[in-house]
């Protein structure tokens, strides 16, 4: 959010002309710092108690460095609390506690394992309760992944659109947000992309990299995860993609094995596939009264559940949003509501 600066020299009631009026100034600026510090320890006394409870459902008797690393990394994730890590930590501590909770790097996934061929000509789609203590999520089983694309923004470059509107370019039955995007300080317009943006098999938008964290798939319709140049880009056929991380699961290893992924409780997106070729795509709220937020971890164990053999995770926060069937699902954790991003996975 942005606030307005209003020019002592053009506004009526901030001109000089009489002490009653200064000091109404002055007083307006005591109550709005007052409001805006009053703020700020409500946010944090919501916090800590959400992650108090939160704490609870991991074990009986969690340990304190369990809970403590569930708010650092909680924190050192969002645009604008971060301060609820710094206040109480330093920057060597922090730093020790996000290394020691992140994914495993494990490398490129194997396209062969994935048997999109046996799949027939069932093009069912399944919304499931995926809902936890904590948190509220739905996970979307799309039989068929050739029904599974890369949508961008018309106004790439400019500004991102949201998933309506997406659904009614593209005539998409489900959407959900995508990959990762340029946001300085929370106050972008979503319409710059990072990484890579593949859309039927068109290259929309590339940094200058040797080499691209690709988050898609090829014309046999696998999801592929890996990192890859250009030229391997092209030679295995990537028709759509995205970048972001981390992969959760790889060839059916799960990347966290200790820890909670060390990005803390969020709202969270991600997009998995099944060795027989399904297609998973779920999201979860959080940030709000009732749906505090998922680890990572809690993702990657879900998605494992519902026998996920690669997992991405996708951009989260206030981007996470799932539409299908002409409504927005859940509910996003931004104030203003849905938010502008510049690339999504749509479903046809």
């Amino acid at each position: 959010m942005s606030s307005t600066d209003v020019s002592r020299s053009t506004h009526p009631t901030m001109q000089p002309q009489s002490s009653r009026r200064v000091a109404g100034v002055h007083y307006y600026s005591r109550s709005k710092r007052r409001l805006e510090h009053f703020s700020k320890v409500f946010v944090t006394i919501l916090i800590f108690v959400s992650l108090c409870i939160a704490g609870l459902r991991f074990a009986p008797f969690q340990s304190f460095e369990s809970l403590r690393s569930l708010w650092v990394t909680s924190a050192m994730t969002t645009m604008s609390h971060q301060y609820l890590a710094t206040w109480f930590f330093s920057k060597a501590e922090i730093q020790t506690i996000m290394d020691s909770n992140k994914a495993a790097e494990l490398g490129n996934s194997d396209i062969a394992a994935i048997q999109t061929s046996k799949i027939g000509h069932d093009n069912g789609i399944q919304l499931i309760d995926i809902s936890q203590s904590g948190f509220k999520g739905y996970l979307l089983e799309i039989d068929d992944p050739a029904r599974v694309q890369v949508a961008a923004t018309q106004y790439l470059g400019q500004k991102g659109e949201r998933t309506q509107e997406i659904a009614q370019t593209t005539g998409a039955l489900a959407v959900i947000n995508g990959g990762e995007f340029n946001d300085p300080e929370g106050n972008g317009n979503g319409g710059r992309p990072l990484g890579i943006l593949i859309s039927n098999g068109k290259i929309l938008y590339k940094d200058p990299l040797k080499t691209y964290n690709i988050i898609g798939f090829n014309r046999d319709n696998v999801l592929v995860l890996g990192n890859y140049t250009l030229d391997q880009i092209k030679k295995k056929n990537i028709r759509d993609a995205v970048s972001f991380s981390p992969f959760l699961v790889v060839n059916g290893k799960p990347a966290i094995t200790q820890g909670d992924g060390g990005w803390g409780l969020a709202p969270r997106t991600a997009i998995g596939q099944t060795r027989d070729g399904k297609i998973l795509m779920l999201v979860i709220d959080g940030r709000q009264i009732g749906s505090i937020g998922a680890t990572l971890k809690n993702v990657q164990d879900i998605m494992l559940q519902h026998g996920a053999y690669n997992v991405a995770n996708l951009d989260g926060g206030a981007s996470s949003v799932l539409y299908y069937n002409n409504e927005v699902v859940n509910h996003p954790s931004s104030s203003y509501g849905e938010r502008n991003v510049p690339s999504f996975f749509i479903v046809r």
